[in-house]
């Protein structure tokens, strides 16, 4: 290993994994057992759950805002702190009801204090602080991507080190979690995330309007749509690929597409806002172009920790959490890089890929055990709607200049999203 990379790197910290469970196998011996209650209100879900520190999730409770931001086209901060504020006493006491925990058998309160909205993480943050001082608990403040990162250790056996990709409506980022609290950040978007760059081509497209979206959020819009479409119809250059890193970028992509959507509206003499006949063809080369973008930046990230020795050289594993890892699409493209490379393949089942009070009462559990940024006194917290996750070595990532070659061709997939891995 490389000198630099041996001075970042840390012992791999070791934690007993468990499976998920909806209620406890023991409810008898709750007094034996630590309990968490996760609360998370980042962006425009309100999200609480109890979860023990054997990994029973005793009780949860979810209110989505999708479809009043549905109706307004995206994500209004102002209503979403609203409706924070108007579900979130509610989502907390049903999941306590359910799991049948009162806040004194409480061993402490987690929650999302960063990054998200500011306006969302305050509610959480605030009505979080009003029952940590009220009931005198321990306040555990909860990095909303270390929290989807170790989701994974709720679900499957799983231990440390592993290379995790998060991919979201606000994040896309690659890093190794090498243990609780403990992440080495290769690259992340430069610009706006992957969740956010679909969400804004279904909206140029239009697909509120499309008979078979009309109750679908952009990005699922783009996956339905793209499913009939021809990718090969449209070709959209890749971003960044005079730069051999691990970051990503998808404005210059949103851009492009809009090019082609604004001179595909004139060929067919349509408006903006009219529906093009060839929509299900620009939204699968957009899914395309998106998804080989996310995997040839995660390829070089696995020649990276292969070539650094960061990751074990047998029994690696790529994990892959956030709301756009419910793609099936771009799912499927990382599951063949990672069997093409001899890695395992984790993914956190679909509900607990997006936003949810589960992972971060699971994530307090993890740092309850390890003793990490337990709080006994809530003095001077406060959220922060930006927040780095780890040690940033992606200039180390940029000097080793790895060129990604391409896949060997073992099935259809492969051969359709690894023709642009090149570089």
């Amino acid at each position: 290993m490389n000198s630099v990379a041996k001075s970042l790197l840390k012992p791999a910290k070791h934690g007993r994994a468990v499976w998920l469970r909806s209620r406890s196998a023991h409810p008898g011996k709750r007094h034996l057992r630590k309990l968490v209650l996760g609360i998370e209100t980042s962006c425009d879900d309100t999200g609480a759950a109890v979860v023990d520190d054997a990994g029973n999730v005793l009780g949860e409770a979810l209110h989505c805002q999708k479809d009043v931001h549905l109706q307004a086209g995206g994500i209004n901060p102002v209503v979403a702190q609203r409706l924070h504020r108007e579900n979130i006493e509610q989502v907390v006491n049903e999941a306590l009801n359910v799991s049948g925990v009162s806040v004194p058998e409480l061993a402490a309160i987690a929650t999302t204090v960063k990054p998200g909205l500011a306006l969302s993480l305050g509610v959480g943050l605030q009505y979080s602080l009003n029952l940590v001082n009220k009931h005198q608990k321990p306040f555990i403040p909860i990095h909303h991507m270390e929290a989807h990162a170790l989701t994974i250790r709720l679900t499957h056996q799983l231990e440390f080190p592993f290379l995790v990709l998060l991919l979201s409506g606000g994040h896309c980022i690659l890093a190794v979690a090498q243990g609780v609290s403990d992440f080495l950040l290769l690259g992340q978007s430069v610009d706006i995330a992957p969740g956010d760059m679909l969400d804004k081509v279904a909206r140029r497209l239009s697909l509120r309007k499309h008979p078979e979206c009309r109750s679908m959020v952009g990005g699922k819009a783009i996956e339905h749509l793209a499913q009939t479409g021809n990718w090969q119809q449209h070709t959209f250059r890749l971003p960044m690929q005079r730069y051999r890193n691990c970051d990503f970028s998808f404005t210059g992509l949103q851009n492009v597409v809009n090019k082609t959507i604004i001179q595909k509206e004139k060929e067919e003499g349509i408006q903006e806002g009219e529906i093009l006949s060839c929509v299900k063809d620009i939204a699968a080369a957009a899914q395309h172009a998106v998804a080989v973008h996310i995997i040839q930046r995660t390829y070089r990230a696995m020649l990276f920790c292969t070539k650094n020795s960061i990751l074990p050289s047998k029994n690696a594993t790529l994990v892959v959490s956030g709301g756009v890892a419910s793609n099936q699409y771009i799912r499927k493209g990382l599951q063949t890089l990672a069997d093409a490379n001899d890695f395992a393949f984790l993914c956190p089942p679909p509900r607990l890929c997006t936003d949810n009070g589960v992972m971060i009462a699971w994530n307090g559990i993890e740092r309850l055990r390890a003793g990490l940024g337990v709080l006994h006194s809530t003095d001077g917290i406060c959220y922060e709607p930006k927040a780095p996750l780890g040690i940033d070595i992606s200039k180390r990532v940029e000097e080793d200049s790895i060129k990604v070659q391409k896949l060997k061709k073992k099935d259809r997939m492969v051969g359709i999203l690894t023709s642009s891995l090149m570089k």
